[in-house]
C-alpha cells in the first residue's frame, strides 16, 4: 500500500520535472541577449560568435535545442558552463554540497528552536512567554534572511567578533578530503576534529540567518496547532483524569498537531535552497544558490536549466518524503493514500 502509493507520487514528480524542464528552457532562451556573446565578450569577432552558436546548437529552432539537452540528459549530461567553461555536472558536484550543509544546519536550527517555541506559546497561551515567543516568531517571519545576515555580522562579527563572517574554512585550515563534500561530515571521517569546528564555526552565522524565517514560520504554526488540539474533548478528558501539563503537551497534543507543521518544514527545507543566494552573498559562502544567480546575469543557459532541475527536484523528493512521513504519523491518511 505505502509502496503503491510511493510509486505513483514519484510518477507523478517526473511528469512535473519534465514540465518544469520545458518551462525553463524556454524561458532562458527567450530572456534578452545573446549568450555567445555575453560568454566570449565584446571583443570576439562574428566568426567566434557564430561557431559558438553552432557549437552549442543556438541557432537552431527551440524544439530541436530541446531535443538535443534531452538526448545529453538522457547521458547524464547537463551541457557546459559559458560562464565557467566546466561541465554543469561538475559545477553542481562542486557548489551543491556547501549549500545542502548549509540548509541542512539551518533547518536543525529551525526545528530545535521553533518547535519549542511554538510548544511553549501554546502552553503559556495569553501570557508573557507566549507574547514574547509570538514576538521573535513575527520578527523572524518579517525580516528577510540577508539583512538577519547583515544584523548578524554586525554584532558577532564587528562589535563582539566571536565568528567568522565569510567562507566555510579559515584560509590556513586543509580542506577536508572526503566523498560528501559536507565539510563537518567529511573532517569527522576523516577524524580531524580541529577542521570540524572551524567549519562549524563557519556555519552558525549564516546558518542562524537562513533559518530566521522558517523558524518564526514553524513556531507560529505549532502555537496555532497546539492550541487547537488543547481545545479537543481528549485534552479535556486528560485533564480531568489529572496527566501533568508537560505529558499533555509533549505526548498527546504534539504529535496531531506537528503534522501540518511537518509539511511546512519539508517546504521551508526545500525552499531554503533556492533562497539561500542572498545569505550566500552576504557571507561568501561557495554554494549552489550563488552560482545560480551568476549564471542567469550571464544568461548562461546550460547552468541556469540545471541549477533549476536540481532545486525543483529538491522540492519533489521533500514533497514525497513528508507525505511518507505524514502517513506514518498519522495512519488515517496512509490508509485514505492506499486506497486512492
Amino acid at each position: 500500500m505505502i509502496l503503491k502509493s510511493t510509486l505513483r507520487r514519484i510518477g507523478a514528480a517526473l511528469i512535473v520535472m519534465i514540465g518544469i524542464s520545458m518551462l525553463i528552457f524556454a524561458i532562458a532562451r527567450v530572456m534578452p541577449g545573446d549568450p555567445a556573446r555575453i560568454a566570449l565578450g565584446p571583443n570576439a569577432t562574428a566568426e567566434q560568435v557564430a561557431a559558438l552558436r553552432f557549437e552549442r546548437h543556438l541557432d537552431a529552432s527551440l524544439p530541436v535545442q530541446y531535443f538535443e539537452f534531452l538526448k545529453a540528459l538522457s547521458r547524464g549530461d547537463l551541457g557546459r558552463s559559458l560562464y565557467t567553461n566546466r561541465p554543469v555536472t561538475t559545477d553542481i558536484a562542486q557548489f551543491l554540497p556547501a549549500t545542502l550543509e548549509l540548509v541542512v544546519v539551518s533547518a536543525i536550527i529551525m526545528v530545535l528552536i521553533g518547535l519549542p517555541l511554538g510548544i511553549m506559546s501554546a502552553h503559556f497561551r495569553g501570557r508573557v512567554p507566549d507574547h514574547l515567543g509570538r514576538l521573535i516568531a513575527l520578527i523572524g517571519v518579517c525580516t528577510p534572511a540577508f539583512v538577519w545576515g547583515v544584523i548578524l555580522q554586525l554584532f558577532f562579527g564587528y562589535f563582539w567578533p566571536i565568528f567568522p563572517i565569510e567562507g566555510r574554512l579559515l584560509e590556513t585550515t586543509p580542506v577536508p578530503q572526503g566523498p560528501t563534500g559536507f565539510y563537518l561530515i567529511d573532517s569527522l571521517a576523516t577524524g580531524n576534529v580541529s577542521t570540524f569546528f572551524d567549519a562549524l564555526h563557519h556555519l552558525i552565522l549564516p546558518a542562524l540567518a537562513l533559518a530566521m524565517s522558517g523558524l518564526g514560520q514553524t513556531a507560529r504554526l505549532t502555537r496555532a496547532n497546539m492550541i487547537d488540539v488543547y481545545d479537543k474533548p481528549y485534552v479535556e478528558m486528560e485533564r480531568a483524569y489529572g496527566f501533568k501539563p508537560f505529558r499533555i503537551a509533549t505526548r498527546y497534543a504534539f504529535r496531531p498537531a506537528f503534522i501540518p507543521t511537518l509539511t511546512i518544514l519539508g517546504l521551508e527545507f526545500a525552499a531554503m535552497l533556492g533562497n539561500a543566494f542572498l545569505v550566500e552573498k552576504v557571507f561568501g559562502w561557495p554554494g549552489l544558490s550563488r552560482y545560480g544567480v551568476e549564471v542567469i546575469i550571464r544568461k548562461d543557459l546550460d547552468a541556469i536549466v540545471g541549477t533549476v532541475l536540481i532545486i525543483a527536484a529538491a522540492f519533489l523528493i521533500m514533497n514525497i518524503v513528508v507525505d511518507i512521513l505524514v502517513g506514518f504519523i498519522n495512519p488515517r491518511i496512509r490508509l485514505a493514500a492506499g486506497k486512492g
